[in-house]
């Protein structure tokens, strides 16, 4: 079997959980980091043993790294996946696929003609709740979707912004909360309702004024095309990180993700159908514990040939739903 090599451009906040997952994977070894501030790259370089760089230019014509893992601020994913993808890499990329659209459909052109794969990392499909609830839409066993909802209330305070160069700014994040934090969650909408008719949303800046120029608040009513109707809410100005929440209403019974535990409500009586263990290793408990095996699955698809699921298309229509709230 081909061993793969592996590296990982930024190394920040979500960095650990990219490199934690590569260690325990067979036949794949992370050979380099890279991040422009020297002493991030030297400190991961010593942790997990492997090589630093300060520009991702160096690894372009490295023949030993097959997979590069983008860690990196919005508006520099689509630039390093282009860049990659043209030779020869395979890409796994955090979301949002890229800032704005114009970029993620020239990642998406370059994937097409590229060798390498491109895959956009929506973890939390991989919850088990999302799951249970995708396939009980599938199965049609709780009878057809009617409606649901998708609340985020979560905190980042003054210095979450203060201290990045980047973030709460239109040029360099493409949004607020919208493109940022609650993207998960509306990419779990949009996978559990289809093709989208309408849309009608806000955003606000309630807390936050003068600190971001972006928003940290926003609401959307969003309208399926088989007549499903989405609710959802997304904030930054509460006090502490809630745990998601998800309902999905059904003729026959309704699915509630409450807490990290998922529960059915059916005539008149409530079933606990999956609680969680424990919060995964380097992981805060609102990102789901999805990314081990999103990232283990996106490697079994490298290593067959076979395309990744979330790929370069799929992962655009979150970043598409954002857009449209925006617009609308």
């Amino acid at each position: 079997m081909k061993e793969f090599g592996a590296a990982i451009i930024g190394c920040g906040s979500i960095f650990k959980k990219h490199a934690e997952a590569i260690a325990t994977l067979k036949g794949v070894t992370l050979l380099a980091v890279v991040d422009t501030d020297p002493s991030k790259a030297a400190e991961a370089a010593r942790e997990y043993g492997c090589q630093a760089f300060t520009d991702y230019n160096e690894i372009l014509d490295r023949q030993d790294i097959d997979v590069v893992h983008l860690c990196t601020p919005h508006y520099l994913h689509s630039e390093m996946a282009i860049d990659l993808l043209n030779a020869g890499k395979h890409v796994l990329t955090e979301k949002p696929i890229a800032m704005n659209l114009p970029s993620a459909w020239r990642m998406l052109e370059a994937a097409e003609r590229s060798a390498g794969q491109l895959g956009v990392v929506f973890q939390n499909r991989y919850n088990e709740p999302s799951i249970r609830m995708k396939e009980t839409i599938e199965s049609g066993i709780l009878g057809p979707l009617i409606c649901m909802k998708g609340i985020v209330t979560w905190n980042r305070n003054d210095a979450y912004y203060t201290n990045s160069s980047w973030r709460g700014k239109w040029e360099t994040e493409g949004g607020g909360v919208l493109i940022n934090q609650t993207i998960h969650t509306l990419d779990l909408l949009q996978w559990f309702g289809g093709d989208i008719a309408s849309i009608q949303g806000s955003i606000t800046t309630d807390v936050l004024n003068g600190v971001i120029e972006v928003e940290d608040t926003a609401h959307a009513v969003i309208v399926f095309r088989n007549n499903v109707r989405a609710l959802f809410y997304g904030t930054n100005a509460y006090l502490v990180n809630s745990p998601v929440e998800l309902e999905l209403v059904f003729e026959q019974g309704t699915l509630l993700l409450r807490r990290d535990c998922l529960y059915l409500f059916k005539e008149g009586k409530e079933t606990l159908l999956f609680e969680p263990f424990s919060t995964a290793l380097n992981s805060k408990s609102y990102w789901g514990t999805g990314h081990n095996r999103l990232i283990e699955d996106f490697y079994e698809h490298v290593k067959s040939g076979r395309d990744f699921w979330i790929n370069g298309t799929e992962g655009i229509k979150a970043l598409q739903l954002v857009m449209d709230i925006y617009n609308s």
